[in-house]
């Protein structure tokens, strides 16, 4: 059971099937992940490493085939669906990457806003002027979305998504039809949201400088958790901090079953061929790995 004291999300063993007519295409393989709350973080991957996967499972737009994915002390895998669409409204917000699309184009970013505070049911105009504020709209509150930026109209997209108050914002790959500039605005505006709100933020993205904003980087590999990039905040008793730059450090991750996954341009650089054999050492405490040719 998830410590809900530490951890917002629990996933442990997380297994998800497509099944078609004549295939089975296996997303996630056994997936291990712990989120801590008030977190601000990006999950990585390739194409088809199983990354939105996880998003949608966690957002409750997809359930795993296998294992627990436990948000907020509930295992959605196991929820009723009046369960998992009360969640869905109360505990979890979502951007999308084209978001803006799905706005109004003939209401202001107030309207917008607005619009959707009234689906659930009475609307709290007070909390939506704090948002407006919150995503650096106050001077734009009045313009139509024809009359914004791109970078403006995702800060609208922003807005609404946080409109329930949610304990858990998701967002997938937020940044990535923008420039570079307004990226980066982007993601100090959402550090500022989770300071402000006190809310959990993952990021789904295929951008690993993303690290200069977020508290860790999980990279995902194959449907599995791959390595952990952290943001080393005390330094005092680590030993040749110099040979990490930017002030991270890279973890590999142990599965339950002790195997590692190594990065591919490590293998790379070391001639190890994918599926190949290697020599392994233990000498004064470190595990060494040697290619071999076999």
């Amino acid at each position: 059971m998830i410590d809900e004291t530490v951890n917002i999300i629990e996933c442990d063993n997380l297994v998800k099937i497509y099944k078609t007519r004549d295939t089975e295409v296996m997303a996630l393989q056994g997936l291990d992940l712990t989120i801590k709350r008030n977190e601000f973080m990006a999950i990585i991957g390739a194409s088809g490493s199983g990354k939105s996967t996880l998003l949608n499972i966690l957002g409750g737009l997809d359930t795993p085939t296998m294992g627990s994915a436990f948000v907020d002390g509930r295992d959605l895998r196991t929820m009723s669906k009046a369960d998992l669409a009360a969640y869905k409204r109360k505990t979890v917000g979502f951007i999308w990457q084209n978001n803006a699309r799905n706005l109004l184009p003939y209401l202001t970013a107030k309207e917008n806003i607005e619009a959707v505070g009234r689906i659930g049911g009475k609307i709290d105009k007070e909390y939506c002027n704090r948002l407006i504020e919150l995503v650096g709209l106050t001077g734009r509150r009045k313009n139509k979305l024809t009359e914004l930026s791109g970078g403006e109209q995702q800060r609208v997209a922003v807005a609404i998504s946080l409109i329930n108050k949610p304990k858990l914002l998701l967002a997938d790959e937020p940044t990535g039809a923008v420039d570079t500039r307004t990226s980066d605005a982007i993601m100090e505006l959402f550090s500022t949201l989770r300071d402000e709100l006190d809310i959990t933020i993952i990021i789904v993205s295929h951008d690993q400088g993303l690290s200069k904003y977020v508290d860790r980087i999980v990279s995902i590999r194959d449907g599995k958790t791959a390595s952990e990039i952290l943001r080393v905040t005390d330094i005092s008793s680590m030993e040749n901090f110099a040979a990490f730059e930017d002030e991270h450090l890279e973890l590999a991750v142990i599965d339950r079953y002790g195997r590692v996954q190594i990065p591919p341009d490590y293998l790379e650089k070391l001639a190890i061929k994918n599926k190949g054999k290697v020599r392994i050492d233990t000498t004064d405490g470190k595990i060494t790995i040697y290619p071999v040719d076999v």
